[in-house]
């Protein structure tokens, strides 16, 4: 009962958008209870997710039961693309961040541990030509609502930033020691820790190295969020590192 009550009481303070409480009610949940949160968490996204992902296989679920293998394609200003399969990704060095969430509309969730691949080792397995600078994410399936320019989420960072180990950034694959939840972004989804969490795109399935930033699903529709999102200073608990 008093497990239910716990429960109950950390998605009713998530759901309220305050991220004081929240955080609070976040941290003082046991490690289980904390997995029953992330499991019953309603996420919203604009995607239409109408697949899911079998870990153990490697394979996306499609409707009507057709699967495919999952595989992430590195390409763009690379020497010859490269496709890795799932098994190869976990078979990369592993990382494990545990940092805090931060939406943008303004609650957070602190101390979410995340593990996957650090960006130097998932990067180290293309050759990228000198002009790249960027690498460009891009989501599974298409958006719910269509922009003129993209039909998928699509997220970019430089490379300088994504390259630095004090920024914690990570192609996530676990959540809570386990494969990521469909909610929360599996197969692959970009963890960001200092900026607003509209850059950490799920459902990743391509990165493309470009010479230049391009502007994300969210910024295109929502021209007043900027391409860079850093989280507010006084949001953070840890000082942002890009700013001295």
């Amino acid at each position: 009962m008093a497990g239910t009550i716990q429960r109950r009481s950390a998605l009713k303070l998530l759901l309220s958008g305050c991220a004081a409480l929240a955080g609070l009610a976040w941290g003082l949940l046991p490690a289980r209870l904390r997995a029953a949160v992330i499991d019953r968490f309603p996420t919203r996204t604009v995607d239409a997710d109408d697949f899911r992902f079998d870990p153990a296989q490697g394979e996306l679920v499609w409707p009507g039961g057709r699967r495919s293998p999952f595989v992430l394609r590195l390409d763009g200003l690379v020497e010859s693309p490269v496709e890795l399969s799932y098994a190869q990704l976990r078979a990369l060095p592993r990382t494990a961040h545990t940092v805090d969430f931060h939406c943008v509309e303004g609650w957070s969730v602190e101390d979410v541990p995340w593990s996957g691949v650090a960006f130097p080792d998932l990067f180290a397995q293309v050759r990228l030509k000198p002009a790249a600078t960027h690498a460009v994410f891009h989501s599974l399936t298409p958006t719910k609502s269509r922009l003129p320019d993209t039909d998928h989420y699509v997220e970019s960072f430089p490379l300088s930033e994504l390259l630095r180990p004090d920024l914690g950034c990570l192609l996530a694959l676990d959540l809570e020691g386990a494969p990521l939840p469909h909610d929360r972004g599996a197969p692959a989804r970009v963890v960001a820790p200092f900026d607003l969490a509209y850059k950490s795109i799920k459902f990743v399935h391509r990165v493309e190295f470009t010479d230049h930033s391009v502007p994300g699903w969210w910024t295109r529709a929502n021209p007043i969020y900027p391409v860079d999102a850093p989280v507010p200073p006084r949001r953070l608990r840890v000082p942002d590192p890009r700013r001295g």
